[in-house]
This record gives C-alpha cells, sequence and structure tokens, in this order.
C-alpha cells in the first residue's frame, strides 16, 4: 500500500509532461492553451513557441493582450519579461519574452511561456496576436485570424473560453493540474480516513 501512492503521484506527473510536451512539439506555430478558461474569470496562459528556422533561435517573444487588469509572468530562468500597462487605464495591452545574452529556444525546440490573467473578456473567443524574434534578426508575426473554418499560414494564438459560472475566481483559475493535485489529495484523505478505520477496529477487537 505505501509503494502505490508514489507510484501514482510519479504516474500522475509523467502524464502531465507527456501532455505539455506532446502538445507542444506537435504545434508547428505559436499557440496559447488555458484548460477551464472562463468569461470573465481568471486563468493561467501557456504560450508554447517553437523554433521553425533551422539556423537561428528564438531569442523574444511579444504577446498582445486584450486590456486585462491582472497579468504576472511566471519567472523563466534565462528569459526577462516585461509587461505593457496602458498609461490612462492601467491595463495590461502586452507582455514581451526576451533571451539573456547568450539564451535562445534553439532549431528542433520548443519553449512555455506561462502568464497568469484575468478578468478575461465576455467572449467566446479571445486573440493574443504574438510577434515571435530570431537571433539572426528575422522577426513572424502570428497575427491573423481563422476566415471560413481554414487555418492562416500565420494563425495568431487564440483560447476558447467557456461561459462564465458562479465560482468567480476559483473557476476561472483551475486547470489541469490543478484538478489532478485535488484528485490526488482526495485518494489521500479516502485512505488516510480508511486506515485509521482500520486501527480503530483492530483496538476494539485487542
Amino acid at each position: 500500500m505505501k509503494s502505490s501512492i508514489p507510484r501514482a503521484l510519479v504516474g500522475a506527473g509523467a502524464t502531465a509532461a507527456l501532455l505539455l510536451a506532446g502538445s507542444g512539439v506537435a504545434a508547428a506555430h505559436v499557440s496559447a492553451f488555458a484548460p477551464g478558461a472562463e468569461q470573465g474569470g481568471y486563468t493561467v496562459l501557456t504560450f508554447r513557441v517553437p523554433t521553425e528556422s533551422d539556423t537561428a533561435g528564438t531569442t523574444a517573444l511579444t504577446v498582445e493582450l486584450p486590456g486585462l487588469k491582472s497579468a504576472r509572468t511566471l519567472p523563466l530562468a534565462g528569459w526577462t519579461a516585461t509587461v505593457e500597462k496602458d498609461p490612462g487605464t492601467g491595463l495590461a495591452t502586452a507582455v514581451t519574452w526576451t533571451a539573456d545574452p547568450g539564451v535562445s529556444v534553439g532549431p528542433g525546440e520548443f519553449q512555455q511561456f506561462v502568464l497568469s490573467v484575468g478578468p478575461l473578456p465576455e467572449e467566446d473567443e479571445v486573440l493574443f496576436p504574438a510577434v515571435q524574434t530570431y537571433s539572426d534578426g528575422e522577426v513572424v508575426a502570428w497575427d491573423q485570424p481563422a476566415s471560413g473554418g481554414a487555418e492562416p499560414e500565420k494563425p495568431a494564438p487564440s483560447v476558447t473560453l467557456a461561459a462564465s459560472s458562479d465560482d468567480g475566481y476559483l473557476a476561472g483559475g483551475t486547470d489541469t493540474t490543478a484538478r489532478w493535485l485535488g484528485g490526488i489529495g482526495l485518494v489521500l484523505g479516502a485512505l488516510g480516513a480508511a486506515l485509521g478505520l482500520g486501527a480503530l477496529i483492530r483496538g476494539r477487537r485487542a
């Protein structure tokens, strides 16, 4: 019984890593993911950036934001993040990640840039136009909206939002990892209760 708990935790972590890595590698363009994101809520945005060049590395990424009250970056070693805000409203309008000297996302690699944002717009879909800069000076704009169901050559990263619920911040901020951790917590809690009940029964029999 004792050994099964660590194996379950490792299994959940491995599954999460495979999902993240797999979908990141599969995307041939800059893409955005926010599982569980809701209109009017808070969420964690993950921008996955593959390097398509065979000779240069990605050294900067700028993402446009739809005027958000809160935008906080997750520290990433070797990168500096800057959030731009509108002087009049104070709302976040863009965020730029810049690689430190000697750092880049090399050919055949990808990187994930994480941002906590909210409240999200009351819209079914939100676009996050992005600009990717390479070490050789090439600049690629990922800013084209989908039209007629066909994916454009340089699609803008986008996130589909669910209808708002009554759970407020917690609903908007829920992601897949949080759900896994919650599930693991329930399993551990149930296990602890079972062990306590077993000890009580053994004590009465003695």
